[in-house]
């Protein structure tokens, strides 16, 4: 099952998935069929039936037909968005193709329009940030119109989210091999095309991530610190430039696994979010190898990978220590992430 773009014209609105839509808006089925040419971000089942569809476009006019009318800013705009759940993390999913999608496109402001009678919906939203700032009335009824600012950081990092507080927070490389990498970060695969993240993304990709390891000094990460994503060499060539910093996460929660009071437990907590399968996770649990649990946010891939040997010969690092987690300092982590490329409206001091 893949997140796949597609034109409207090729888009079935004969399912039965938007009923709902036709439902609460008169003017959807027009509206389809006037975006013809356009695409949107389809998710279909195994048996090609729809369950997720999401329509993005750049806007930056005042809005006036909402109440009060919003200043003119560059905007995403949310066009349509609906999810069939069903326990799944579509939803988280879907927010993170928008949050790419708006990095990418430097905008200052996320927004969306949804009935009240959506609560789930609007409960996801508000989970990462977006605050009712308006209402818009029509002949559909009243929707609630949801902004999400990407120039300030709300009450937490979930909430601030893909927002990385840079200032007064420790920052820390993290190594993981390449099996791991590519199953954990779907989008930081060694590829340099900077429009990929808003291409064809993996259906692993989500903003939460959890992972297990057993290097040392793991026991010292606190919610905030941030974590320089660096993948070992694929034996291809010397790791000298084989092994590269991709990625940029945030952490929400470190564990020991013996905090864990059951097999039941740690596998709840482990498994919406984890790479590792049923089996291999049971394996851990059984022998405690990999004693170190921790969730983080998965914010930004970087455009640039930057090798471990410019970072050595450039940003100081030193070829001698321990490179499976050690710590950065202010300097180094901010010069990697410039060589890296990475959208700089994520990074705020």
């Amino acid at each position: 099952m893949e997140l796949t773009q597609k034109q409207f014209k090729n888009i079935n609105l004969q399912d039965v998935f938007f009923a709902s839509l036709i439902n609460d808006y008169a003017e959807f089925s027009d509206w389809f069929a006037r975006k013809a040419e356009d695409s949107a971000y389809v998710f279909e089942d195994d048996a090609g039936s729809i369950n997720g569809f999401l329509y993005l476009k750049t806007e930056e006019d005042a809005i006036t037909d909402v109440a009060p009318a919003l200043p003119a800013k560059k905007r995403i705009k949310v066009g349509t968005m609906k999810i069939n759940a069903r326990g799944t993390k579509l939803g988280e999913r879907f927010l993170k193709k928008i949050f790419d999608h708006a990095i990418h496109n430097d905008v200052e402001e996320i927004y969306v329009t949804v009935f009240p009678h959506h609560d789930v919906l609007i409960n996801l939203f508000q989970r990462y940030g977006f605050l009712q700032a308006a209402e818009k009335h029509s002949a559909n009824g009243t929707e609630l119109v949801l902004v999400k600012s990407l120039t300030q950081l709300q009450g937490n990092l979930v909430s601030s989210y893909p927002l990385i507080k840079n200032t007064g927070t420790k920052k820390y490389l993290l190594s993981l091999k390449p099996v791991w990498h590519t199953r954990l970060l779907p989008d930081s695969i060694l590829k340099n095309e900077n429009a990929r993240i808003i291409e064809d993304i993996s259906h692993t990709n989500s903003i939460h991530k959890v992972y297990l390891a057993a290097m040392r000094g793991l026991e010292a990460l606190k919610p905030g610190d941030i974590l320089l994503i660096y993948r070992t060499t694929d034996d291809a060539g010397p790791a000298h430039y084989r092994s590269v910093a991709t990625s940029v996460g945030v952490v929400e929660e470190y564990r020991s696994i013996h905090s864990f009071v059951s097999r039941e437990e740690f596998m709840a907590y482990c498994q919406p979010y984890s790479v590792f399968s049923d089996a291999e996770l049971n394996q851990f649990w059984a022998r405690k190898n990999f004693p170190h649990v921790f969730r983080f946010t998965y914010n930004a891939a970087l455009k640039r990978r930057v090798t471990r040997g410019e970072m050595i010969e450039q940003y100081g690092l030193n070829p001698n220590d321990y490179w499976g987690f050690m710590p950065l300092t202010q300097n180094q982590f901010d010069s990697i992430i410039r060589a890296g490329q990475i959208d700089e409206g994520i990074i705020v001091n």
